[in-house]
């Protein structure tokens, strides 16, 4: 009986440490599910392919491109500080807004500061923008938007990795028509970027600014914009600006 015993202590042992294996390179995500402005999480994992490529479609949660050409195209949403996905209606609103202003989509560029998810920036691809820049400076975010890139086989997306002010710092000649500033709610970056996309939008350009709180109309003023659109969703408040000489 002893001797059965250890037999099956073995067989237990090796299928434990099996099981420990099995768990090596699992990354922990986090499904949020957004209820009047709280969220419930849920662990999940994201496993890692053969190729050494963390492998995001098991990832909890999931945002969907809406319009265009992607349209049912499914993004991950990783478990990240400050990670907030623009929710579908608030998305359908905005590009509804965008496209009554500019009718011709085909030519815009588009700058998405903080893109996370890529919802966004992504949208504005797949409705036939012309080129569109997305800028992100968490590595797992990036690295899912490079993913996300090449199953699209997207050439009119560049992807840019670094904080958006600096990034942004840099080009001294660029403009856009569209540019998204949608930073986490809880940071102080509301102001400067702003101020940045404002530098940067072109003469007959939007900005379109998401926060958890209106935006100062001193604010906006201030960069030399105005308000064309406004709303609110939950906790997000959501407008579009343009250049108060469009």
């Amino acid at each position: 009986m002893a001797h059965t015993r250890s037999k099956r202590e073995a067989a237990l042992q090796r299928d434990d440490d099996s099981a420990v294996r099995g768990e090596v390179d699992q990354l922990s995500a986090v499904s949020v599910t957004k209820r009047r402005g709280t969220s419930t999480l849920k662990a999940k994992t994201v496993q890692h392919s053969r190729s050494g490529q963390r492998d995001f479609s098991r990832a909890a949660h999931h945002v969907r491109i809406i319009g265009g050409r992607w349209k049912r195209t499914s993004l991950s949403v990783l478990a990240v500080g400050g990670l907030r996905p623009t929710p579908d209606r608030v998305r359908e609103t905005l590009f509804n807004w965008i496209e009554h202003l500019l009718p011709n989509l085909d030519a815009a560029r588009g700058l998405d500061l903080f893109a996370g998810t890529g919802a966004l920036g992504l949208e504005l691809a797949s409705r036939g923008a012309q080129r569109v820049t997305l800028v992100e400076s968490n590595r797992q975010l990036l690295e899912l938007l490079t993913q996300t890139k090449r199953r699209l086989a997207s050439d009119q997306v560049d992807i840019i990795a670094g904080d958006a002010l600096s990034v942004a710092a840099r080009w001294l000649a660029a403009s856009f028509e569209v540019i998204f500033v949608d930073p986490p709610f809880d940071s102080n970056l509301l102001a400067p970027a702003v101020a940045v996309a404002a530098r940067l939008v072109s003469p007959g350009g939007v900005v379109y600014v998401e926060s958890g709180a209106p935006v100062d109309d001193v604010l906006i003023a201030a960069a030399g914009l105005q308000a064309v659109r406004a709303s609110r969703a939950g906790r997000a408040f959501f407008c579009l600006l343009r250049p108060v000489t469009a």
